[in-house]
């Protein structure tokens, strides 16, 4: 058997010039560790910077700092350099940075007042999204680069977001959803001092490409149906006109709020959310055989045929859990709707995982900060957090195609063919 042929390994070209520093670094620094180059690196990047900022300033004067000049003929000439501490991604580090009578010298490679020069703006940003605590990324900064971050400057960095939340929040939206999904996950926070639970509300629409998309997120509000009238007018005026389905859990007032600003949508109960409610009355031994039972009722062919498996598996469970099936009673007429379709819909709707997945992020925020200084400070996690897991959000969802020709159907006239 012929001998397979070695591919060639690739490897960094290294060149006279690169040689040459190499070993002019060698000579004029101890080097014997990893840490002695990052010593060295940092040593070099002070001097590279402070050439870069002489030569800023000859250009800004007019003329080199080696040419003599007759004052009197110069507006403006050299006056000494000014200390500046600055973080670098080697560490902290001083430099000097030239000064001029005039006080006109802008340097570009250190602005002024730039204190860090290691991108650390989007490094604090970017373990924000990931859940960590003001504290933990002040402590992760040192433990990597070696200089210390005030929790108030972390914070001061993370509100450069709040415009572009702001502007998020206020963007415009498509004109008609085929669905939308409403769902609220609570979480603790500071306010003067007491630490309350307050619910972030969140908006999943299904577009009519059939990708998903968070519509908005609201923070802290009490449920009424003052309150949800005014998130769907907030949705209104940023361009919806119709919405077939709004699928959300028991909030309170909702269905009202629905029926005043969308009069032709069709409110659906979360049927996730309605059998999580019910099994919290049930015991751990009964919970698989109860679960099967439910799971009858949400697939039956028609509403009819699933209001005789509802009755009969309240009366099945009576005796042991008299109140667990009451709610489905109560809120027949909100769980029906899914009836008239086909699984392809309903799986689209009552099986809600578009947001399920989505506030399996959500609650990250949860285990790892237990309580969050601010009601801002909750926004900008949960701002960050659905920007990190929607980027996968590329493709339509599954079986979109049937399930939009089965709506345009139901839904004659109200979304394009």
């Amino acid at each position: 058997m012929a001998k397979r042929e070695k591919k060639p390994v690739h490897h960094v070209q290294m060149t006279d010039g690169k040689r040459a520093i190499i070993q002019q670094l060698l000579q004029e620094y101890d080097i014997e560790t990893a840490e002695d180059i990052q010593d060295a690196l940092k040593d070099l990047l002070g001097g590279t910077i402070k050439e870069m900022m002489e030569a800023e300033m000859d250009d800004h004067l007019g003329y080199a700092k080696s040419e003599r000049i007759d004052r009197d003929d110069q507006s403006d000439y050299r006056n000494g350099t000014k200390r500046k501490q600055v973080n670098t991604r080697y560490g902290s580090m001083t430099i000097n940075v030239p000064q001029d009578r005039n006080s006109t010298f802008e340097p570009q490679v250190v602005k002024k007042r730039q204190k860090d020069i290691s991108d650390i703006d989007q490094k604090i940003i970017s373990m924000y999204a990931k859940g960590m605590t003001t504290r933990q990324i002040s402590d992760t900064l040192m433990d990597i680069y070696g200089f210390e971050v005030s929790e108030g400057f972390i914070s001061d960095v993370t509100d450069k977001l709040l415009p572009q939340i702001e502007e998020w929040q206020n963007r415009p939206l498509d004109e008609a959803y085929p669905v939308l999904f409403i769902d609220a996950i609570h979480y603790s926070v500071r306010d003067n001092g007491v630490i309350r639970k307050l619910a972030a509300y969140v908006i999943l629409g299904i577009s009519m490409e059939g990708k998903k998309e968070v519509l908005t997120i609201e923070v802290g509000q009490n449920e009424s149906a003052k309150y949800w009238l005014s998130v769907l007018n907030s949705l209104k005026n940023r361009g919806v006109k119709d919405i077939l389905i709004i699928c959300a859990d028991g909030l309170t007032g909702i269905k009202e709020a629905i029926n005043t600003a969308f009069p032709q949508t069709e409110y659906q109960r979360c049927i996730v959310h309605q059998v999580r409610n019910t099994m919290k009355y049930v015991a751990d031994k009964d919970r698989k055989a109860f679960a099967a039972d439910l799971k009858k009722i949400y697939h039956a062919p028609n509403a009819d045929r699933a209001a005789e498996i509802r009755d009969t598996v309240a009366e099945k469970w009576s005796e042991k859990y008299p109140n667990a099936m009451k709610s489905w009673t109560t809120n027949w007429d909100a769980i029906t709707p899914i009836f008239k379709f086909s699984s392809d819909v309903r799986t689209v709707i009552y099986t809600t995982n578009a947001i399920e997945s989505l506030n399996s992020t959500y609650r990250k925020l949860n285990r790892q900060r237990s309580v969050f200084p601010s009601d801002h400070a909750l926004l900008k996690a949960l701002y960050l957090a659905t920007y990190e897991a929607t980027k996968k959000w590329t493709m339509p969802i599954r079986n979109w195609g049937k399930v939009y020709g089965e709506l345009s159907i139901m839904y004659e006239g109200r979304i394009p063919e």
